[in-house]
């Protein structure tokens, strides 16, 4: 399981000389970075971080460029525990991972600034873009673990807040199954996640599974266009593409996908990938797009393998060495051969040792062994591989005058996979209309990450319960 700690052990290690980042800002100036660099540069951040003590937990608010790298990166030098965040978040979100996660210190983008003081924040505060930070001898780097802590990733509840999800530094050397046998990174690549900075699959598709196979990431910070997203691959001739299967579908929808000379392999996760988006691709690309699965909690746990055709609808089998079962139809993990399975939510005990761990999504595997994903087991909402806790929305609708009630469930849609429907009971006085609609819209965008807003608003005379007063989500879900 080593290396342990990642600064020394794979940036430090790595080739000074060699490509380690590219990095491409919203108004397209562009920079790359040799490894060499980033890790000076990483343990300049490291001597402003230097008064905090191991184990606390250092929150980023900053997009996908150079800052937020070099964060993490003096975070995992120090021992420190990274809570990166994503920008989307509302003033809200940030005072609930304020509260539960208690963080000594923030980095944060500028253009964040007024978000997080609305939070509350008042407290030790380092701004992006960084401008100069004073020389100073570089800390040492801690003596870490496997399960010194590392990394607070927040995911979707179904019945309440967003829980803390708490891994440990085996997380980042646990990367290297995914990164060989799944991303397939290797010496020399370019590798392209494009995932916002703040998710799960970000810190670790971004640069930390690249950088231990020696490849480079890059970076660019700006929101999803079609066609940019097919320039930048061209012309900065990536090897590797890792991105949402909506991305993948709108590209397919919305731009004329041509040959991409450079591009070895791409890979998804987060929702199947429908045979029409497979098909487009491989026959404009000669690439297969390779699905996989895995959780906040548990990291990567299934792909497709490498050298064959994709099965459309399928998340691939088990990494080598996990061990999956499927048992009354939900997929169910044992820990033990999962490295980089979590530690433990914040403010609970850790997981009863020897147990497994059941994942709450309800999976069939066919003769073959490859695994098919159905559903959940709970109310998460998977909408363009975010997931999305119903209670979230639901307490955003409620704190309108307008809404009485309010129940939120899942619709498909043909490019998001499936998007999220609200039902309101509105309060006396207040008549259904499309403004009305569009004003909670706007409204649940105000209050919490605009990702989470109903893209569908209907409106009930009452919502259908239990005898005991439950809404019963699944009625709602049969007429969607």
């Amino acid at each position: 399981m080593s290396p342990v700690n990642f600064a020394t052990d794979v940036l430090e290690a790595a080739p000074a000389g060699e490509r380690a980042l590219v990095e491409i800002s919203r108004e397209g100036a562009r920079r790359e970075w040799r490894f060499g660099e980033i890790a000076r540069e990483a343990n300049r951040v490291a001597a402003r971080l230097a008064h905090l003590e191991r184990g606390d937990v250092v929150m980023t608010l900053v997009g996908n460029r150079s800052e937020w790298v070099l964060t993490l990166v003096a975070c995992f030098r120090l021992g420190l525990v990274a809570l990166p965040c994503n920008e989307q978040l509302r003033a809200k979100d940030l005072e609930l991972r304020l509260r539960v996660a208690a963080p000594r210190l923030v980095v944060c983008d500028e253009r964040n600034a007024d978000v997080l003081a609305a939070a509350g924040w008042d407290g030790d505060t380092l701004w992006v873009p960084f401008g100069e930070i004073a020389d100073a001898p570089a800390p040492p780097a801690a003596d870490l673990s496997p399960d010194d802590p590392c990394l607070i990733t927040f995911t979707s509840g179904t019945a309440g807040e967003p829980k803390a999800v708490l891994h440990g530094q085996r997380y980042l050397a646990g990367q290297m199954l995914q990164a060989r046998h799944w991303l397939d990174a290797r010496a020399g690549d370019l590798v392209w996640c494009t995932a916002a900075s703040g998710w799960s699959k970000s810190a670790r598709n971004v640069f930390i599974a690249p950088w231990l196979r020696g490849a480079a990431a890059l970076l660019h910070d700006a929101r999803f266009d079609p066609n940019e997203r097919l320039e930048l691959l061209e012309r900065e001739r990536v090897d590797l593409l890792c991105m949402a299967p909506t991305e993948y579908r709108v590209i397919a929808k919305r731009a004329t996908l041509r040959g991409l000379i450079d591009l070895r392999g791409a890979v998804a996760a987060g929702e199947a990938l429908n045979p029409e988006v497979l098909g487009a691709w491989h026959e404009a690309t000669n690439v297969w797009i390779r699905d996989g699965y895995g959780q906040t909690e548990t990291g990567q746990l299934t792909g497709m393998p490498l050298g064959i055709p994709a099965r459309p609808g399928s998340m691939g089998i088990p990494l080598p060495g996990v061990r999956l079962d499927v048992d009354d139809g939900e997929l169910v993990a044992d820990p033990a051969t999962v490295p980089t399975f979590f530690l433990r939510y914040l403010g609970e005990d850790a997981p009863p040792a020897g147990e497994p761990w059941r994942t709450g999504d309800r999976v069939t595997r066919d003769d073959d062994g490859f695994l098919h994903f159905v559903s959940r087991t709970d109310d998460v909402i998977i909408s363009a591989g975010y997931r999305i806790g119903p209670f979230e929305v639901e307490s955003a609708l409620v704190a309108h005058a307008a809404v009485a009630e309010a129940a939120v469930v899942a619709a498909p849609d043909d490019e998001r996979g499936t998007v999220v429907r609200a039902v309101v009971v509105l309060r006396d006085g207040f008549t259904p209309s499309d403004d009305l609609a569009h004003d909670l819209q706007e409204h649940v965008k105000a209050v919490t990450a605009p990702y989470k807003y109903p893209r569908i608003v209907d409106f009930a005379a009452e919502l259908p319960k239990t005898a005991s007063g439950k809404v019963r989500r699944a009625a709602l879900r049969d007429t969607a």
